[in-house]
């Protein structure tokens, strides 16, 4: 209930081909910026502003002039980077996207109409079509002791093989203001996170997460 499939429609993402021949999401994130830089030099000229090397601009989008972007970067069509934003490179935005007030962004990929609007910190992270993180809500993305990141399913652990990795939240989920995702959170689609909440591990698609000891089924 993890893989790419569960998690993602690749028909809101230019990033689709890195996925092939992937099964878990995070294993597309050692390459994500050379990925930028080859899928970068291909995009229309007419559509994309190109203000420094690495940096691509969709010449609709909207980006405030406060706003850091640091390369590689793809900033893609209807996307608006608000005041303050602080892309450090390795990120590509979807279309119609929101990085808005003092967010940072590093090593993810946005799919189209993600939302990140309000203080959010997404790093070593993909967050899925629609999806959406409350004001205030972020991926932590490093453990305390510093150790690899482990997945756990139930009584399944996954053994990533990274320092650095936030979160992967499928299509449509809902993150609740000043949430925290732990290091190795993997949330399936059409579920929500209620707000305050510390989550870690793999959470069911369709779901409502209350606490850890309680999540229940969407109806």
């Amino acid at each position: 209930m993890f893989t790419v499939n569960d998690l993602f429609d690749f028909e809101h993402t230019r990033a689709a081909t890195l996925f092939d021949g992937k099964r878990f999401p995070w294993e597309v994130l050692g390459d994500i910026g050379d990925f930028i830089l080859k899928l970068g030099s291909t995009l229309p000229a007419d559509e994309f502003d190109n203000p420094r090397e690495g940096v691509w601009i969709a010449r609709d989008a909207v980006v405030f002039p406060s706003a850091y972007i640091a390369a590689p970067c793809i900033i893609d069509h209807g996307t608006e980077v608000r005041h303050c934003a602080f892309i450090r490179g390795n990120a590509l935005v979807g279309k119609n996207c929101v990085v808005g007030n003092s967010v940072e962004l590093k090593n993810v990929i946005l799919f189209d109409n993600v939302q990140a609007p309000h203080y959010n910190y997404v790093g070593d992270s993909i967050l899925g079509y629609k999806s959406h993180m409350g004001a205030g809500s972020i991926t932590s993305n490093v453990k305390s002791d510093k150790t690899l990141v482990i997945v756990k399913s139930g009584d399944e652990l996954i053994e990533t093989g990274r320092k650095k990795f936030g979160a992967m939240l499928g299509d449509f989920v809902e993150v609740g203001c000043n949430s925290v995702l732990n290091p190795g959170t993997v949330i399936g689609r059409n579920t929500n996170i209620y707000p305050v909440s510390g989550v870690r591990g793999v959470i069911p698609a369709n779901s409502i997460y209350k606490d850890a000891d309680n999540i229940v089924s969407k109806e």
